[in-house]
């Protein structure tokens, strides 16, 4: 099994990066691996710890209509170009997290996608100089309010709530390029999304050169790939599982957002 980096909440509240063992305890580095974390003698036992988003980027660059049969079911034809849009840092949830259903909107979907860890400070790269500052690979859900991204005109409102983000369960420092993304609602033998992340259009060390000549991405930021087809809807009290062969599964529920903010606690998202 490839090693899992994760990020958690000890009980006495210290964040720490660190290395899941197979009984679940977590081996403690002193820094984000990308920033040469080196192991030390502290192990957090299995339940004594809160999995957080594996990394806590300073911003999530996303792309879209990577996949074209994606872009068909929406309409519209494959980009020439990457196409460029940003989700907040206080969109990222991790693993367990709630998706948080705004009141704002009447359709909001669920979106699979490979997301890129960088390692890096990274700018203006070649494709061959970005696929060395990619230092790993986990699972993101593109959360979307569907109707306020037709409604808007551009979707920065529409990608960007709270807990639109979900972020893990951990970071991988390989994933195979036919490795299979599936996505599930509710029903875990019955995937609504189901596609090889080779099928991409721009892989990932083109979508990371593309988007180092306009922004500087730096070490645990975050690049998101697209979504295949077989978006669609969520509801209220939905699951949404996001799996990846070789990194393992993105599990969270939707509820209703509540008039007066949730606690960090019931997020699962505290130091986002």
């Amino acid at each position: 099994m490839a090693q899992r980096y994760v990020r958690v909440q000890a009980a006495d509240g210290q964040i720490h990066y660190g290395l899941l063992q197979l009984g679940r305890e977590v081996q403690v580095l002193d820094a984000p691996p990308w920033l040469n974390g080196h192991l030390t003698d502290l192990e957090l036992a299995a339940e004594t710890y809160s999995l957080l988003a594996p990394c806590a980027p300073s911003k999530v660059v996303a792309v879209g209509k990577n996949y074209a049969d994606h872009a068909a079911e929406m309409g519209t034809p494959v980009p020439d170009e990457p196409l460029l849009f940003m989700k907040p840092s206080t969109a990222v949830i991790a693993t367990d997290g709630i998706i948080l259903y705004p009141s704002q909107s009447r359709r909001v979907d669920y979106e699979g996608e490979l997301a890129l860890v960088i390692g890096e400070r990274c700018v203006d790269c070649t494709p061959e100089q970005a696929q060395g500052k990619i230092w790993g690979y986990t699972i993101a859900n593109d959360v979307t309010a569907r109707d306020l991204q037709r409604k808007d005109g551009q979707w920065t409102r529409a990608k960007g709530f709270d807990t639109f983000c979900p972020l893990g369960p951990w970071i991988v420092r390989d994933v195979s390029p036919g490795a299979r993304l599936q996505t599930f609602v509710n029903d875990a033998s019955k995937p609504v999304q189901s596609a090889f992340i080779d099928q991409m259009v721009f892989p990932p060390d083109v979508l990371v050169s593309y988007i180092s000549q306009a922004i500087t991405l730096l070490p645990g930021d975050v690049v998101l790939t697209g979504t295949p087809e077989g978006v669609g809807a969520l509801q209220v009290g939905d699951r949404v599982r996001v799996e990846i062969e070789g990194i393992g599964y993105l599990d969270n529920t939707v509820a209703l957002r509540s008039p007066e903010p949730l606690l960090d606690s019931q997020l699962q998202a505290e130091d986002l």
